[in-house]
């Protein structure tokens, strides 16, 4: 049954995930254009790598200033900056004069995708009622993969147009830049922030069109309670419950990039050419690339609520290993091909989308307590980016010094890893309101630490 809100609901979500478009267009445009930049400025193999990554160490910064920003000036107001930096970077880049002048608009552009990382799917979160964030986070990673998508058609579209193919290339994301900053201006500031600051009627008010009138001031009641005499700061992070919940969120963002999805995403023209494809072969896989990563995480719409986070996070992993398996296997065997490249690729994608991608960028922003949401999140957003620039910095040298049978060796390892990680140490949090999962987190460190006294002997009574 849907919430009385529901259409409104759907509006915020769609207005705050449109961030993940710029996300998803800045990190993948470079794909297409990768091969006519390593023309254009004559790059080695490390300096591919420094182009592909610079905007993931400017994502670096982006999201370790984040929460900090969202916590003292809001979700909505940075959001607004953000859409301004992504339409300055695009044009900068595309009118780069120099390899020097392009890598610094990058890592310009990066801050913002950071950034936004951090801020729309929390964005996202606090306006959405727990029945339905499931799906709403999976919504922020559909705008994802619909960047990556057009992104890939751009790429193909522009390949032929000249000397400038790659300039016009970056150009283009100024236009959805533009319209996100529209948006934005007209969404409203999230009730949680809104109580956190002290204007809980404002709060209400907005609650009251996101769910029934009874509920809305309930769940304000509950927010408030969660607030209660608490003032959020980095000392906080350490509370019981709190460092438990950062600890975890801290491997699974590690083990997300180690276990190789943006080297597929922004390399997979490099491999379809190592399989022996030609560059417009290649560049028009990209195509299909993109379109099974969008139609496999509107399937993630489907089962992020209904089986929940934990088992689509360990279906997902055990997945990519095996499509891995199967790209090592052909390298082994002398039979890795365009075609067999390609089809391994997509079966890798179509788990990720549907399982691992969705999942991610709902779990991050939900497990975190109200008080400090904006500081944790930065832990495993900034995590992520900074293991995602390393891999994706070294991936062309490792493809080319290790070879291809080692590199998917080692990514298909990361996905088992991940699995495991997350059938040992993570909480099942569908249906749960953040506040439940917030008090998961707090009993869960207080019984563990009672028995860390018990067995020590140490202040422990029955």
């Amino acid at each position: 049954m849907r919430s009385p809100g529901f259409s409104y609901v759907i509006l915020l979500a769609v207005a705050a995930a449109l961030g993940g478009l710029l996300f998803g267009f800045d990190i993948s445009i470079i794909t297409g254009a990768g091969p006519f930049l390593e023309r254009h400025f004559a790059l080695d193999q490390l300096a591919l790598g420094w182009a592909f990554s610079s905007l993931l160490f400017g994502c670096v910064l982006g999201a370790a200033t984040a929460g900090w920003i969202s916590d003292k000036f809001g979700r909505r107001i940075p959001l607004l900056w953000v859409a301004a930096l992504f339409a300055a970077t695009c044009v900068a880049t595309g009118s780069a004069s120099n390899f020097g002048f392009f890598v610094l608009a990058r890592f310009l552009g990066g801050l913002a995708v950071g950034a936004v990382s951090v801020l729309a799917p929390l964005y996202v979160a606090e306006v959405s009622p727990a029945a339905m964030r499931g799906r709403m986070g999976a919504l922020y990673q559909l705008s994802i993969v619909v960047g990556i998508l057009v992104s890939y058609c751009i790429n193909y579209l522009l390949r032929n147009t000249g000397d400038w193919n790659w300039r016009w290339m970056f150009v283009s994301g100024a236009i959805p830049s533009v319209i996100f900053f529209m948006l934005m201006w007209r969404a409203p500031e999230t009730p949680r922030y809104l109580v956190k600051v002290g204007k809980r009627a404002e709060a209400l008010a907005i609650l009251v069109r996101i769910e029934s009138k009874e509920k809305a001031v309930e769940e304000c009641a509950e927010i408030a309670a969660s607030l209660s005499g608490k003032r959020a700061a980095w000392a906080d992070l350490t509370a019981v419950g709190t460092r438990r919940a950062i600890a975890v969120s801290f491997v699974l963002a590690v083990l997300i990039q180690v276990s190789g999805i943006n080297t597929i995403v922004d390399y997979a023209p490099r491999i379809f050419q190592s399989a022996g494809w030609t560059t417009d072969t290649a560049l028009l896989s990209t195509f299909f690339v993109g379109t099974i990563i969008l139609l496999f995480t509107l399937v993630s719409f489907w089962v992020i609520d209904r089986l929940g986070r934990k088992p689509c996070y360990i279906v997902g992993s055990i997945g990519m290993a095996v499509a891995l398996s199967g790209l090592l296997l052909s390298v082994v065997t002398g039979h890795f091909t365009g075609v067999k490249a390609l089809l391994y690729v997509l079966l890798y994608l179509a788990f990720f989308a549907s399982c691992i991608g969705p999942v991610f960028w709902t779990l991050v922003p939900e497990i975190f307590p109200n008080s400090v949401r904006g500081e944790a999140m930065t832990v495993p957003v900034l995590t992520q980016w900074l293991a995602n620039a390393l891999v994706v910095l070294l991936f062309p040298w490792a493809f080319d010094q290790a070879g291809k049978a080692a590199t998917f060796g080692f990514l298909a390892v990361m996905c088992l890893c991940q699995a495991f990680f997350v059938w040992r140490f993570f909480p099942e949090t569908k249906g749960r309101t953040l506040e439940e999962i917030e008090r998961f987190w707090i009993q869960r460190g207080e019984r563990r630490l009672g028995g860390e006294r018990s067995s020590s002997g140490v202040a422990h009574r029955p």
